[in-house]
């Protein structure tokens, strides 16, 4: 009769170890280079509103008060600027927390999470941490295609990730198809809208989900401060949710987990909507003028309503993407390596200040004449 096997130390749970890593952008230049223009994790280039560097400052006098746990302050600051029930809303530690939350909540062993082909990585982490099979939808001409999501949802499915704008293409659907997505979706299906990049896009034919959230018992929306906002190192993310949904997560989330600096940030931040625009207008200014310069480099530009384009390279195997990447970290601009979402000959590049647009496109011109 065979012996189990004695174990040595204690292993984690069957599947953990099959998850693959997160691996965010690359930060850093060789040693020697003068400046770096870091584009690699579509932060904003106007950094943070003053109001809200001046709230993190006044909290740095009480550091040894644990914040407020449900962080009512920041909730009706939400709730205030986009006209929503503060009791609907929770806020978290980036909306990475939510999503994993969610994910934990209403995945089991045995069901199925859905998420498109190129959309954001850690769907399919926090689907295969729950003990859930990932389902992958494809997409059409790098955008989501509902009726691709829609064939690929089985008896098993329970919850549908769309990025919305999507990460790291930048393409969108129009509202009318989110909707058609969500009428043939069966009720026992969470459909999460994750809107991350919804300020930036300004398109008559887009929302972000606010309505459909309101209107439905199986729709939530989640966003985040960290890109318009400026604020992704305090990690500050939101869901607005149906009531039942809200009482899920109370029960889970970490009792203080959004920290104090973060709260006031995102109060004084939510309140600046003159910072938002003028974010917003030197976004539109330079997506335009990039993706145009780009394009007329010979490079395809995948169209983007977010604040990043995805920059397609050719197939020639010396001016490719990787080529480009150690190109231009030898001259300090940090782009995003993307492979590891279905584009291994691209490079995604966050819209950054004047000098760093124009640093990027004139390097890129002399890499393709070399």
């Amino acid at each position: 009769m065979t012996q189990p096997t004695e174990q040595i130390r204690p292993e984690p749970r069957a599947g953990i170890m099959d998850i693959a890593a997160y691996v965010p952008g690359k930060s850093a230049a060789p040693a020697g280079v003068a400046k770096v223009h870091k584009l690699s994790s579509n932060e904003n280039p106007l950094g943070a509103s003053p109001n809200a560097v001046e709230a993190v400052k006044a909290v740095a006098e009480k550091m040894e008060f644990y914040p407020d746990g449900s962080a009512s302050r920041l909730r009706n600051a939400i709730a205030q600027a986009h006209g929503l029930n503060p009791a609907n809303i929770v806020c978290c530690n980036g909306s990475d927390e939510v999503l994993g939350l969610l994910a934990q909540c209403y995945l089991s062993p045995g069901d199925e999470g859905l998420f498109t082909e190129h959309g954001f990585l850690v769907y399919r982490n926090y689907i295969q941490a729950a003990g859930a099979t990932c389902v992958v939808a494809t997409e059409t001409e790098e955008r989501a295609d509902v009726d691709a999501i829609l064939a690929a949802v089985t008896p098993r499915t329970r919850i549908v990730f769309l990025a919305n704008p999507n990460n790291p293409t930048g393409t969108y659907i129009p509202f009318d198809e989110v909707r058609r997505l969500h009428a043939a979706l069966p009720k026992n299906v969470l459909l999460v809208l994750d809107a991350a990049y919804a300020e930036y896009v300004r398109r008559n034919d887009y929302e972000a989900g606010v309505e459909l959230v309101a209107a439905s018992q199986n729709v939530v929306m989640t966003r985040t401060f960290s890109k318009i906002h400026g604020l992704g190192g305090l990690r500050i993310g939101w869901i607005y949710a149906p009531a039942h949904v809200i009482e899920v997560l109370e029960r889970v989330r970490g009792p203080f987990n959004v920290n104090a600096a973060a709260i006031e940030a995102g109060v004084a931040a939510m309140a600046d909507r003159a910072h938002v625009e003028r974010t917003v207008a030197h976004n539109e200014k330079w997506l335009t003028w990039l993706t145009g310069e780009l394009t007329g480099l010979g490079l395809r530009v995948t169209p983007s309503v977010g604040n990043f384009i995805l920059i397609h390279f050719p197939d020639d195997g010396s001016h490719g993407a990787a080529e480009a990447d150690d190109y231009l970290t030898a001259r300090g601009y940090i782009l995003r390596r993307v492979a590891a979402y279905g584009f291994p000959n691209a490079l995604r590049m966050t819209v950054g200040t004047e000098e760093a647009n124009r640093g990027v496109v004139a390097s890129l011109a002399e890499f393709l004449r070399s």
